[in-house]
């Protein structure tokens, strides 16, 4: 007798497929590029182990005085929670440039990812490694956090997925305090996900984008009861908590022209200057370019304006005092 194949419940080709018996299919071999010396930027990496369940790729710029004290990031991958890791040879390229130009050091976490591990794991990892990055404040047993970061410029950063991550970071920092005391400075939502029941103006300009997105979130969260307007993926739902409560004196919100989502990072940039909260925001738009352009053309002019003004707003020290 012929086996019975299960249906697919959701079909995210050409990348995986969740069957209805709980199995998952992935469909692509994902590439791993070693951590490394950059010979483009001078840029050292190393990889390490936060837990059982989360690791991490770090990130040291070319040191021109051992002792001075640099900003920290701690950076979030997108890939929709499900794809790519910190590994990822076009993620791995670009924050040896953005490390290399804003003069940071860097931890990207590799966070457990969806349909295997549903939200919130997502969450909790990258909180995990949140934690773990900041008590190495004075008293930590990696080097490269102990001798070279200065603990009251800490910034979280993400693209996409990670985007949404580290939004929903910084709410929780609102409500949980970090190790040794530490606040976040500032945080950049590089083409944040960012969705809703409501299509926008740039959601109904693509179409076959949008079809895919409205999928994605009921399939990385099925427990959730709002669906779409969950407030961890709908920031702005009439159920969301006030932005007021971000935890962080600076935000800088990016986005591209053509991008299915652009319209979700301007909603959020207006109710965030709207919400009183106490910070600064910034807005900057890429015009002509889609969603992870700096990811498909990093050696594009725009790709390199983008890292140029993400590097500005982590140097810049503007209203950081408010949170120390």
């Amino acid at each position: 007798m012929a086996r019975l194949i299960p249906a697919v419940v959701h079909d995210f080709s050409p990348y995986f497929r969740v069957y209805q018996d709980g199995s998952i299919e992935r469909l692509v071999t994902e590439e791993h590029t070693p951590a490394s010396i950059d010979p483009h930027t001078g840029v050292t990496s190393k990889d390490i182990s936060i837990s059982t369940d989360v690791s991490a790729r770090l990130y040291l710029p070319k040191l021109a005085e051992a002792r001075h004290k640099l900003p920290l990031v701690v950076y979030f991958r997108g890939g929709a929670f499900c794809m790519m890791s910190s590994s990822s040879p076009t993620l791995h390229a670009h924050l040896n440039s953005l490390v290399a130009e804003a003069n940071v050091v860097l931890v990207s976490v590799d966070y457990r990812r969806a349909p295997e591990h549903r939200i919130p794991v997502a969450y909790d990892d990258s909180w995990a490694a949140l934690e773990w990055a900041a008590s190495n404040r004075g008293v930590g047993a990696e080097p490269w956090l102990v001798d070279h970061v200065d603990f009251d410029r800490v910034f979280l950063a993400g693209d996409s997925a990670g985007g949404n991550i580290a939004h929903n970071l910084a709410m929780r920092a609102g409500e949980r305090e970090l190790p040794h005391g530490v606040k976040l400075s500032g945080i950049v939502l590089v083409d944040p996900y960012f969705w809703g029941s409501k299509p926008t103006a740039s959601e109904e300009a693509n179409p076959e984008m949008t079809a895919r997105l409205d999928q994605l979130w009921p399939m990385v969260c099925p427990s959730s009861a709002s669906g779409n307007d969950d407030p961890r993926v709908n920031p702005v739902a009439p159920s969301a908590p006030s932005l007021a409560g971000l935890a962080c004196a600076r935000l800088l919100v990016c986005a591209a022209e053509k991008d299915a989502m652009r319209d979700r990072a301007r909603i959020y940039h207006e109710a965030l200057r709207k919400s009183g909260w106490s910070g600064e925001v910034e807005m900057y738009e890429t015009a002509g370019e889609d969603h992870g352009f700096y990811f498909s053309h990093p050696n594009g002019q725009n790709a390199k304006l983008l890292v140029k003004r993400i590097a500005t707003f982590l140097c810049s020290t503007s209203n950081l005092a408010m949170y120390k």
